[in-house]
């Protein structure tokens, strides 16, 4: 698919001598120092907190609104022994939060459960079935994780009940805010938060923070304990990873490599992540997907039994589980995905005119629609929407583009739902089946009023030019230091002109393109994942404009800068 590249600004004059000061006081590349600049991380304050992120830049826990009310009530439920369960979600998010809180209470002698709900017994978020049976089991304090702000009718209910509730969650709310005994979300217009991107797991965390604080327990070794868990579910829910969201990933990211959690550690182990660091591609591609396959494919209960796993055998045997949970779910998602790309190729005549896709089918599992959209935004780069019919009910799951706000648009017509929520790039929805045309008529309509034309063309955001004989390990070693990288601190994406195929491109594994460039005399090797129909345009000799990031890459022992390829210009044949 093309795409729209969409280069940084050249610098000024006087901007080149500001980088050049900025460079030699770092000792670092002028390209390194541009990068820096343009973050706007130019003084010694800004740089330290960047390169070296530190627990003591943490905000104050009791900045949330109602957080001294969660906690004061917490510790009620602790010293008179009632009954609390943690509600999580069933994603890597949720799954992380809840073990985190559960752990946590736990070692405070709190009579603590926790529940999540099944993805297709159950439903997303709160169930009044598993309210009532949470009820009979005792629970007089419930606490969500990563769920729960849009529940205002079963939050009636469990009132009612005579339970209460208190709501950790970092999604969008709608108009109405649940009547909960407290709410800890940072997107709340009336919490004065410093910082809106928490995951649901960063939310737990703070929760815990608070409650060690208050009750003298604020120790090193309390505030770090479960910073692993953090960092798999902050990088594995994709919020922007600034702020505290760095601090959690870089300082969980190497608690992580410790191996401390037993049930992580066999994850890690049948993930093949083995006598190394696990860094962020492993979580995005190895720990990530597996965990969520649980509760794709059966119970996200085993994802979290898992995490809070102190017992080896039990863990490798769950982990084991859990992979052939993952192989199964691989299967079903290749099957959905071809059925997907058939019927939006008879559905959808002409794509130019095309502002959303919405595709249904009573044969989709549920649990992988989520997944499949996401490719599906990559194949096609529209807000999509795919609804598995079952039982007289859709359930839906939405992926959206760049710059545009899918939550907002569902808002428009949430007359027409069951149900929905979610964020700006990821939506859950339930709506009767009998609805569906109507609400993509009306979803098109909408799109189409709200949508600039060029925001339908996948934009590849350069930071900048780049000569191949600037490509140095000295570079590398100072692109490592930008680690982790995530959204708002994505991998620096450079392109050069005019490059010189050497020698003869190739695929490998399933469409992804090798090939070597040069210019100067300075040579770079190329891997383009999912690039390989570039191929026959490609010879040698072709010259061409490029787009990548760089990274180390090992090969039979061997480690070497490589290109990972993101966009090809053909200027053809020069030879």
């Amino acid at each position: 698919m093309q795409k729209r590249w969409e280069v940084d600004a050249v610098l000024t004059s006087q901007e080149k001598e500001v980088v050049k000061q900025l460079a030699a006081e770092l000792k670092c590349p002028f390209v390194i120092a541009e990068l820096l600049y343009k973050n706007d991380l130019t003084d010694k304050t800004q740089l330290e907190n960047y390169f070296n992120p530190l627990l003591s830049m943490l905000h104050d826990p009791f900045l949330f609104k109602d957080m001294e009310k969660a906690v004061q009530r917490i510790i009620q439920a602790i010293d008179i022994g009632e009954k609390i369960t943690i509600y999580g979600d069933y994603d890597v998010d949720g799954a992380t939060a809840s073990a985190l809180l559960y752990l946590g209470l736990k070692e405070l002698n709190a009579v603590i459960d926790y529940y999540i709900p099944h993805r297709i017994l159950d439903g997303y978020g709160l169930s009044i079935n598993c309210l009532e049976s949470l009820h009979k089991s005792g629970t007089s304090l419930l606490i969500t994780v990563d769920c729960g702000i849009i529940a205002s009718e079963e939050i009636d209910i469990i009132k009612s009940l005579g339970m209460e509730i208190i709501i950790t969650d970092h999604h969008n709310s709608k108009s109405t805010i649940p009547d909960a005994f407290a709410i800890l979300n940072p997107k709340l217009e009336s919490c004065s938060y410093p910082f809106k991107d928490l995951a649901g797991v960063g939310v737990a965390y703070k929760l815990l923070m608070a409650i060690y604080q208050t009750m003298g327990l604020y120790t090193e070794v309390n505030k770090t304990k479960y910073l692993d868990l953090v960092a798999l579910g902050t990088i594995a829910d994709i919020v922007s990873l600034t702020d505290e969201n760095r601090v959690f990933a870089t300082i969980g990211m190497s608690h992580l490599a410790l191996r401390k959690n037993i049930g992580l550690n066999a994850l890690m182990n049948i993930s093949n992540i083995i006598n190394k660091a696990p860094d962020v591609n492993d979580i995005m591609f190895g720990l990530a997907p597996r965990l969520n396959a649980a509760g794709r494919m059966g119970s996200a209960m085993r994802a979290v039994e898992l995490l809070i796993s102190d017992d080896e055998t039990n863990s490798k045997e769950l982990s084991e589980i859990i992979e052939r949970e993952n192989s199964i779910r691989q299967q079903i998602d290749h099957k959905t995905y071809d059925e997907a790309c058939d019927i939006i190729s008879k559905k959808y005549k002409n794509m130019k005119d095309t502002y959303c896709i919405v595709i249904s089918s009573d044969n989709w599992h549920p649990g992988v629609i989520g997944i499949v959209a996401s490719k599906l935004i990559e194949k096609y780069y529209r807000p999509t929407i795919m609804i598995s019919a079952n039982e007289g009910i859709g359930s839906g799951s939405g992926r959206s583009i760049a710059n545009f706000d899918l939550f907002k648009a569902l808002e428009g017509v949430e007359d027409i739902l069951v149900s929905f929520g979610g964020h700006k790039y990821a939506v859950g929805l339930t709506i009767l089946p009998e609805y569906i045309e109507t609400f993509e008529k009306r979803l098109s309509e909408h799109i189409k009023k709200h949508i600039d034309l060029n925001d339908l063309i996948p934009p590849l955001k350069i930071n900048k030019k780049l000569e191949l004989y600037e490509i140095t390990y000295k570079l590398m070693d100072w692109l490592a230091k930008f680690a982790p990288y995530g959204i708002n601190n994505t991998m620096p994406l450079f392109y050069t002109e005019n490059v010189m195929v050497q020698g003869y491109p190739y695929n490998v594994g399933k469409n992804h393109l090798k090939m070597k460039v040069k210019k100067d005399g300075c040579e770079l090797d190329l891997i383009g994942f999912n690039l390989g129909d570039f191929l026959p345009l490609l010879k040698n000799h072709s010259r061409l404009h490029i787009a990548y990031t760089l990274e180390m890459a090992t090969w039979q022992g061997k480690t070497n800068i490589q290109g990972n390829l993101k966009d090809i210009h053909l200027l053809g044949d020069r030879g």
